[in-house]
C-alpha cells in the first residue's frame, strides 16, 4: 500500500494506534481493487501470455524457453510495484493445471472433470413429476 493511504485504515486499540502496511482483504471491496490493481500492473501482458483473477496468476507459454522469458517478465513486473509471491503456493514448468475450477492444458482450456460428474452421473426423469 502507499504510505500516504495508511492513516486512512487506521485502527486504535487501549494501547496505542495501529495502521495497515499490506492491504487487508477483509476490508469492503479490496478484491475489487486488488483486481483493478492486477489489471493495470500486467495491461500489456494480460490475454498475451498471462491470466490474472485476483490473487492467482497464470503465465502461459509455448515452449520452456519462452516460459523463463515470461516468467522473468511477471518477477520484474511483480518487483516493480513491490509486490509479493508465496513460494509454498507457486508451480512453474507444468503442462496444465487447475485454475478457478478448470482444468489448463496445452490444447486449452477444458472443464473440470470432477465437476462434471454430477451431470454425466445424473439419470433421466422417469416420471412426470421428476420432469
Amino acid at each position: 500500500m502507499d504510505h500516504k493511504e495508511n492513516l486512512k485504515i487506521t485502527f486504535i486499540i487501549d494501547e496505542a494506534n495501529y495502521y495497515y502496511e499490506v492491504m487487508p482483504f477483509g476490508i469492503k471491496n479490496v478484491g475489487a481493487t486488488y483486481q483493478r490493481i492486477m489489471d493495470r500492473m500486467f495491461k500489456g501482458t494480460i490475454g498475451r501470455n498471462v491470466e490474472v483473477y485476483v490473487d492467482d496468476l497464470v503465465v502461459k507459454s509455448g515452449s520452456m524457453q519462452q516460459h523463463i522469458e515470461d516468467l522473468v517478465e511477471v518477477f520484474y513486473t511483480l518487483n516493480k510495484y513491490y509486490m509479493r509471491i508465496n513460494p509454498k503456493k507457486c508451480v512453474f514448468g507444468v503442462d496444465g493445471g487447475k485454475f478457478l475450477g478448470f482444468m489448463l492444458t496445452n490444447r486449452e482450456i477444458e472443464a473440470n472433470p470432477q465437476k462434471c460428474q454430477v451431470i454425466v452421473g445424473m439419470q433421466s426423469p422417469q416420471t412426470l413429476k421428476e420432469v
